[in-house]
């Protein structure tokens, strides 16, 4: 498979930023939004456990109740899309044997030879650590994911705002999380930017790289 082309990768990550004005006319394609969520489902995790949900909220009037609940941020009614990244509440066994089951459904092994790798992921994480831990670990797998949700649009040249700016107990209560054993972590929108967005044409501030990469 031929590679994306270098220059094509550092030019759209140069040109992405987190949006704070969307253009709440523009739509992302039906097509462009099947990708965009295959590469949500195509996400690396922690033991390829893959502890979470990813919640597309597409009810403008839900939208605009959590508009309320992210401190009165527009975008979040305005862009094309919102997604909500959660994590399982109470991880537990049944989970993992629910994975044990997708390896066998997908490769074709049997379920004996999983055995070793099952008690490793329920000894290191459903018994290894308690709860609060537990969800902490949960956390930075969906933030695995949201990196690729946000690099994955810049790629097709949509636009993304990674928030972290909202209430989760009330977006866990007016979506209906809590009822699923789900919990709100971060979410995106993403869509088109409007022109008038000032932050659009900023250059980006990041630290050179002697400063940020070493080498041993």
């Amino acid at each position: 498979m031929k590679s994306i082309d270098r220059n094509q990768l550092i030019g759209q990550l140069n040109w992405r930023y987190a949006t704070k004005e969307f253009d709440p006319q523009r739509k992302i394609s039906a097509a462009d939004w099947a990708t965009l969520e295959e590469a949500l489902v195509l996400t690396p995790s922690s033991y390829g456990l893959q502890p979470w949900k990813f919640i597309v909220v597409k009810n403008p009037v839900v939208r605009k109740k959590l508009v309320d609940a992210s401190w009165g941020q527009k975008k979040i009614a305005d862009a094309s899309h919102l997604v909500v990244f959660a994590i399982k509440k109470n991880l537990s066994e049944q989970d993992v044997d629910n994975f044990m089951k997708r390896i066998v459904e997908v490769r074709g092994v049997p379920l004996e030879s999983l055995a070793g790798y099952r008690d490793r992921i329920v000894g290191n994480i459903i018994k290894g650590l308690d709860e609060a831990n537990r969800e902490t670990w949960e956390a930075k797998q969906v933030y695995i994911a949201l990196g690729n949700f946000l690099t994955s649009a810049a790629l097709l040249g949509i636009d993304a705002c990674p928030m972290e700016g909202f209430e989760p107990a009330k977006y866990d209560e007016i979506l209906g999380l809590d009822k699923q054993g789900l919990h709100a972590v971060v979410a995106a929108t993403a869509g088109y930017r409007v022109a008038s967005d000032e932050y659009s044409q900023a250059k980006k501030v990041r630290f050179p790289h002697e400063e940020v990469l070493l080498q041993i």
